[in-house]
C-alpha cells in the first residue's frame, strides 16, 4: 500500500523536514466544528454528521494532526445504535481495502480535504474516508478510519479511534489517533484542513440470516432523545498538532423551533 501522500485528516512531513522547523515556523491556526442532524426527528434515529475545519493565517498551512477528541452527549447512544456488529481488523482492511470488510463493519462515511504548500502555490488533495467498527480496544468500542485519496495523489491511509467515556456522565468521546504520514521526497508539510463525515445508516446496507438466507436491511442508526436537552446539543473537538500546539471549537444543534407549548422539550 502506498503511503506517498497523506490523506484525510491527518498529513504531515517527512520527520528530517519537521525537524528542521521550529514551532514557531507555524502561525496560529484555529478550528471550527459544525454539527448535524439528518434526519433531525426526536425519537427516532438519525445521521450524526460532524464538520471540522482547521484554518491558519493566508499563504500558510497549519502544522500535521496528531489528535483529535471529538466529545459529544453521551444520550445520542452511539454504542447502542445498531452501527457496526461485525469487525474489521486493520491488517485486513490494509491488505484488502474496505472491500475486505464485512458489509456490517460499516459505521459511516464522509471526505477530508488537506493543503500542500509547493513553492509559492497552495494545491490542495482530497480524500474520502470509511469508518468502520474494529476489534474492542481493552473493553473499549474501537473504530477505523480508511482514508482514500482522490486526486492529485493516489494514496491510501488507515488510523483508529476509541469511544472513550469522558468525565462527566452526560458526556463521551471519540479520541482519534492520527498517526504521521511521510509526504513527497523534499516536499514541504501538507496538513489536513477539513474533515466532514457522518456516523449513520445513510448509504449503508446490513445483512441478516433469515430462514437460511441472507437478508438486506438499514441499520438503525444513532436514535435521537424523545426530549432535546435546555440548550440544545452540545459537541467539542480538541485538537492537537505536532508541534505541541492545541486548539479546540465547540458547536451546539438547537432545539427544534416547532416545539409544543408548555412541553418539556423535543
Amino acid at each position: 500500500m502506498r503511503r506517498h501522500l497523506l490523506l484525510a485528516w491527518l498529513l504531515a512531513s517527512t520527520p528530517l523536514a519537521f525537524a528542521l522547523l521550529p514551532s514557531s515556523a507555524y502561525p496560529a491556526q484555529s478550528a471550527s466544528l459544525h454539527i448535524s442532524f439528518t434526519p433531525y426527528i426526536p425519537g427516532q434515529s438519525t445521521n450524526v454528521g460532524f464538520d471540522v475545519d482547521i484554518d491558519a493565517p493566508a499563504g500558510h498551512v497549519p502544522p500535521p494532526l496528531t489528535e483529535l477528541d471529538l466529545h459529544y452527549p453521551s444520550d445520542l447512544g452511539l454504542a447502542v445504535s445498531g452501527l457496526g456488529l461485525a469487525t474489521c481488523a486493520q491488517p485486513t482492511l490494509e491488505a484488502l481495502g474496505t472491500e475486505g470488510c464485512p458489509a456490517d463493519s460499516f459505521m459511516g462515511r464522509g471526505s477530508a480535504l488537506a493543503e500542500i504548500p509547493v513553492g509559492p502555490e497552495i494545491i490542495q488533495e482530497t480524500a474520502s474516508v470509511t469508518i468502520l467498527r474494529a476489534p474492542e480496544e481493552q473493553g473499549h468500542i474501537a473504530m477505523l478510519f480508511n482514508v482514500d485519496g482522490e486526486t492529485p495523489v493516489n494514496a491510501e491511509v488507515v488510523f483508529s479511534g476509541v469511544l472513550l467515556p469522558a468525565l462527566l456522565p452526560t458526556d463521551e468521546s471519540i479520541d482519534i489517533r492520527v498517526p504521521l504520514v511521510e509526504g513527497l521526497p523534499g516536499s514541504p508539510d501538507v496538513a489536513v484542513v477539513k474533515l466532514d463525515a457522518a456516523f449513520g445508516p445513510r448509504g449503508l446496507i446490513y445483512y441478516e440470516h433469515i430462514h437460511g438466507r441472507l437478508v438486506p436491511y438499514t441499520p438503525r442508526g444513532i436514535l435521537l432523545p424523545n426530549h432535546c436537552p435546555h440548550g440544545g446539543f452540545h459537541f467539542t473537538a480538541n485538537l492537537a498538532f505536532l508541534d505541541g500546539t492545541n486548539t479546540t471549537a465547540r458547536a451546539a444543534v438547537p432545539c427544534p423551533r416547532d416545539r409544543p407549548r408548555g412541553h418539556p422539550g423535543v
